[in-house]
């Protein structure tokens, strides 16, 4: 049986060539790059490879690269660190009711300790409003959060007006954007776009699990939330993972290599996809079409058959897709992204994600619909006597 992955944004298979580094550097160079002896300046050397490789793809300097070990690491320090570092000028925060756990969580903690914390509405397509936004920065507002990009429907947000508006409305109000499905699916530049801080996790690009970064604008107040060695200039204490960064570092790279090339033909095999599942029947595409959603990602709810149920039943055939967000996996509960787009109750629980990377082919998403095509009838004959 053949496997055929549409769960990218869960995780990616890494790209052969960044194993192969970080075998070689476990292997061979594993030295510590706190070391003075030169075991420890080859691994340093890597490490000053990666940020320069990162930094380059976002057009800023590698000095404001922060290796941390996630995605949800990097949105803590972000939130966490920009209310410790700047209580006195407010406790008020922004973001949306569309985001990760890793950033509503972070907010439901800031709440506790005091923070006040505004969560904007969003379309039926999973946008945030700017008008809204607007009227929701205040003087004491010093924190905006949002993400790029929706890692259950694919819906992208405003970030280049966002950035302006916030910088407009209050200059020192500082803005955090949660790229970890957006970096290496789009142009993201901090610069241009008014970030001030900005999470991507390795795993998403075809890097490994356990690393990721966070790009933070040189001089802006953040304190850590770890303690230790002083490693990072004490922002992120620890031995740095020196294999997984130089393996991000390289990841980096190659998905920008061919940026423009791969992205189109995601966008092919992604309209085309769609374009198949509303030719089935009692099939709903939730989001926005071609480039107004992002190229990777795909949401479907399937009236009258359990996402599960469906799940399941396209894994005996060799097909990986997705209920929901991996990442909240082990807390079953009703998606509040899908909630709040309005989808329609009894499709909450019917509803599976479809995720691409520049691996996926257009044959086996033609297989993923012959399958849908054959199982959808039987699934409901099932369910519903």
């Amino acid at each position: 049986m053949n496997e055929i992955y549409l769960d990218n944004s869960a995780t990616t298979r890494a790209f052969p060539e960044v194993a192969e580094l970080m075998s070689k550097i476990l292997v061979s160079d594993y030295g510590n790059p706190s070391s003075m002896h030169f075991k420890g300046v080859e691994a340093e050397h890597y490490i000053k490879e990666a940020k320069a490789r990162i930094a380059k793809t976002l057009k800023v300097e590698e000095k404001e690269i922060l290796f941390t070990s996630c995605g949800t690491e990097s949105d803590n320090i972000a939130l966490i660190g920009t209310a410790l570092a700047n209580h006195r000028a407010g406790k008020h925060i922004i973001t949306t009711c569309i985001e990760h756990p890793a950033i509503l969580e972070t907010c439901a903690f800031l709440e506790e300790q005091g923070y006040e914390i505004t969560y904007l509405p969003v379309d039926a397509a999973g946008q945030a409003s700017l008008s809204a936004l607007e009227d929701a920065i205040r003087p004491d507002t010093i924190l905006v959060s949002m993400m790029h990009t929706n890692n259950e429907i694919g819906a992208l947000q405003p970030i280049e007006e966002a950035g302006a508006l916030i910088k407009r409305k209050n200059p020192n109000t500082l803005f955090h954007v949660d790229a970890v499905q957006g970096y290496g699916k789009a142009r993201i530049y901090p610069k241009k776009m008014n970030i001030d801080m900005l999470s991507v996790s390795g795993h998403k690009i075809h890097a490994t699990k356990g690393i990721g970064f966070l790009y933070m604008k040189d001089k802006i107040k953040v304190r850590p939330i770890l303690f230790g060695g002083g490693q990072q200039k004490g922002m992120r204490p620890g031995t740095e993972n020196v294999a997984a960064i130089a393996g991000l570092g390289l990841a980096a790279q190659m998905v920008y290599a061919n940026f423009d090339e791969d992205i189109e033909r995601m966008y092919a095999l992604r309209d085309e996809f769609v374009a198949k599942l509303r030719e089935l029947p009692e099939v709903t595409v939730n989001g926005k079409d071609g480039r107004e959603s992002a190229p990777h990602v795909v949401s479907a709810s399937i009236a009258g058959i359990r996402a599960e149920v469906l799940l399941h039943a396209l894994e005996d055939k060799g097909i990986c897709v997705s209920s929901g967000s991996a990442c909240a996996s082990n807390h079953p509960q009703l998606s509040g992204t899908l909630q709040a787009i309005g989808v329609k109750r009894e499709l909450l629980d019917s509803t599976i994600r479809f995720s691409f990377s520049v691996f996926t082919t257009k044959e086996e998403l033609d297989v993923t619909i012959q399958a849908l095509e054959e199982l959808l009838p039987q699934l409901r004959r099932f369910t519903r006597r």
